[in-house]
């Protein structure tokens, strides 16, 4: 049986656009609307981060809108009812990208519970190491949703290997050393990394952090990425129109556009 975010890449020929926004930032309302526009622009895969006040692997853009989220009252619980509000009018997968602390308060098993009812397809501990994650694959194993793992310049072929045999859905490829940001330039890694996984698995790969523009679209889409991530783009549209909610909407339909039509 396979998932939603496996329909997404069977027999593609471009890369899916996968967009991502912090659940809940500037507030719960308006989130829901970031997300509506996000996939009325074609968004192929919707990754909603879980507002932390200590997020390791993101840049000061997406620290802000944790910051935002959280000054809101954003909690887990809320996240899942923000959830259950994009199900109402659309069923393109949603990931988690989050961090262990919030999945462990939360209770392991029952972090995935809620997920799985709410509608959630995957989830991301960007914190956590494959080797620590055995409960954590078992309760995504129990409650159907694809455990996706980073992948770094830095990882090893034999770790690339042990991670892709416990990951579903897609692989997390990080393009850049360093945290999450915009970026002007792809950095030459990030297509060696694309090549070097791409020789130990079969998933789909997708390439993310620093991902900003057509230019690095096309860069991807050409090296035979499965799926391009962009957040730091998205959440600076955001946080530039936050009086501003209706163009905000505008922009990201049309930001989303343009990516996507570059490749």
């Amino acid at each position: 049986m396979t998932g939603r975010i496996d329909d997404v890449f069977r027999n593609r020929k471009k890369p899916a656009f996968i967009g991502f926004t912090v659940a809940g930032d500037p507030d719960r309302d308006t989130s829901v609307r970031i997300a509506r526009a996000l996939i009325d622009g074609g968004t192929d895969i919707l990754e909603l981060g879980v507002p932390f006040s200590d997020p390791v692997a993101d840049g000061p853009v997406i620290q802000k809108a944790d910051e935002r989220a959280l000054a809101a009252g954003i909690t887990p619980a809320a996240i899942f009812d923000i959830v259950r509000e994009v199900r109402i009018f659309s069923g393109v997968p949603i990931v988690f990208l989050t961090y262990y602390n919030i999945v462990y308060r939360f209770g392991i098993d029952r972090f995935y519970r809620h997920a799985r009812d709410a509608g959630v397809d995957g989830i991301l501990i960007a914190d956590m190491p494959v080797e620590e994650s055995d409960e954590v694959c078992e309760a995504a194993a129990r409650y159907g949703i694809d455990p996706i793992f980073l992948v770094a310049q830095t990882t090893s072929d034999e770790r690339i290997k042990t991670i892709a045999a416990r990951a579903r859905g897609y692989l997390y490829l990080v393009s850049v050393l360093g945290v999450t940001g915009v970026r002007e330039s792809m950095d030459s890694g990030a297509i060696d990394l694309l090549k070097r996984v791409r020789r130990q698995t079969d998933l789909p790969l997708a390439l993310g952090f620093g991902i900003s523009n057509p230019a690095h679209a096309k860069t991807c889409a050409a090296a035979g990425a499965n799926g391009i991530i962009v957040g730091s783009a998205i959440v600076e549209l955001v946080e530039r129109n936050l009086s501003r909610p209706d163009l905000m909407e505008e922009e990201l339909k049309t930001f989303v556009a343009r990516m996507k039509g570059a490749v």
